[in-house]
């Protein structure tokens, strides 16, 4: 019911039904409540009231009414992440001309996974053709959230808590949900849907105290990042990936090829540099007394390397890490080039990841290493380079970079 149809025959103004629906017009596109009440030329009471809603109390004998607010409904915006309906058309011209779903991806800009689900969860049932007007219909009726969640909508799901308790993780539990519900593809869960249940309270349907019995005991999630979210790593000045490295670095034959990082101590305030030669696994520790700023670590690469000889520095290898943001000026001044790792992938990195390893013996997680001195550090690294190792068949580091310089010489 109209705020205005009450007003007819009674005594007051006359309703204002053309100013209303015109208020709702210029609200819909997107003018504010004073502006739309100059333009109309209404007291801004009035719009406000017309925009939030009101409720007349009850007096006379009548019931208490509510005039509902008339906000304009906010625009449905939909994520690039999903594909649209031009994507939808193209994917189902370019596979009616026999298209591979590789290069359909390739035209797309998307991954050839994402052609092949769209294709197997939008095709017709009945005649297995993909049309795209109807495959939009068809994710359109499933986008609407929230949806429930699985283990809050059945009960026999839910008793996962118990392997909870017992300290399961989650996808051990999703690798053991074919064995106690075998023919039941709808209890089949995987890992990701269990967190979800945990993190995600009013639609999990798991308590929230029994993260206390996950590994990490976090009470909120860990946010992830996308994994190209550190492409640039933050730098000014523009990257060599580790794809251009030279192939001599990568068969650990020609000493001088070297890898580093830092280790960091409690809430990340404190650093040590290390470096590791990839052909004799001779470590280099860097003191960072202050901050491991890009300027610290810039002036302890470069009095490192400048005390060995020139045979053995040819490369350095790190992460995208913003403490190598001046890596042109070590380049400038040691003559190596620098290669970057691509974003989450240490394992490109693996001699220098397996003696960060070892060096936790001597500086322990969640400790403050400014304590440490420069002595101190080349007392660590001296014991390193002394222990036999099995990768180099017992040598030492230090015996065996000795004889790769022999022989190099």
């Amino acid at each position: 019911m109209d705020e205005n149809s009450t007003r007819q025959g009674r005594p007051g103004p006359e309703p204002l039904n053309a100013e209303r629906d015109l208020y709702r017009l210029l609200m819909a596109q997107g003018m504010g409540n004073s502006q739309a009440c100059r333009e109309i030329g209404i007291n801004r009471r009035t719009g406000t009231r017309w925009r939030y809603g009101r409720t007349v109390d009850a007096r006379d004998g009548r019931q208490p009414h509510h005039y509902p607010p008339i906000t304009p409904p906010r625009p449905v915006v939909i994520s690039a992440r999903y594909l649209s309906a031009e994507e939808r058309g193209t994917i189902a011209d370019l596979r009616r001309a026999g298209k591979t779903m590789t290069s359909i991806a390739t035209e797309l800009g998307r991954s050839a996974g994402t052609i092949s689900r769209e294709l197997a969860r939008n095709s017709g049932a009945e005649d297995g053709e993909y049309r795209p007007h109807r495959a939009q219909r068809m994710a359109e009726a499933r986008r609407p959230r929230p949806r429930p969640g699985r283990l809050s909508s059945d009960p026999e799901l839910r008793d996962l808590q118990k392997c909870l308790v017992k300290r399961w993780s989650p996808e051990q539990i999703s690798n053991q949900l074919p064995t106690e519900f075998p023919g039941e593809v709808d209890r089949h869960v995987v890992h990701e849907t269990i967190y979800h249940a945990l993190y995600l309270q009013g639609r999990g349907g798991l308590k929230r105290e029994l993260t206390k019995s996950l590994r990490t005991g976090r009470a909120r999630r860990k946010p992830h990042r996308r994994p190209d979210a550190r492409r640039h790593g933050g730098f000014a000045d523009p990257m060599t990936l580790i794809n251009d490295r030279p192939a001599e670095a990568a068969d650990r034959v020609v000493p001088g090829h070297w890898e580093g990082d830092l280790i960091t101590g409690k809430h990340n305030g404190s650093a040590i540099g290390t470096l590791v030669e990839r052909t004799s696994r001779f470590v280099m520790l860097l003191h960072l007394p202050g901050a491991h700023t890009a300027d610290a670590v810039l002036d302890a690469l470069i009095k490192s390397f400048q005390s060995l000889p020139s045979l053995i520095r040819r490369s350095l290898t790190w992460d995208q890490g913003k403490e190598m943001a001046r890596h042109l000026q070590f380049t400038a001044v040691t003559d190596m080039p620098v290669f970057f790792c691509d974003p989450h992938s240490p394992w490109q990195r693996g001699s220098n990841e397996n003696t960060n390893g070892l060096l936790r013996q001597y500086f322990p997680k969640s400790t403050d290493l400014t304590v440490h001195t420069a002595d101190e550090l080349s007392a660590v690294a001296a014991e390193l380079n002394s222990r036999p190792r099995k990768t180099l068949n017992w040598d030492t580091p230090a015996d065996r970079l000795a004889m790769l310089l022999a022989i190099t010489i």
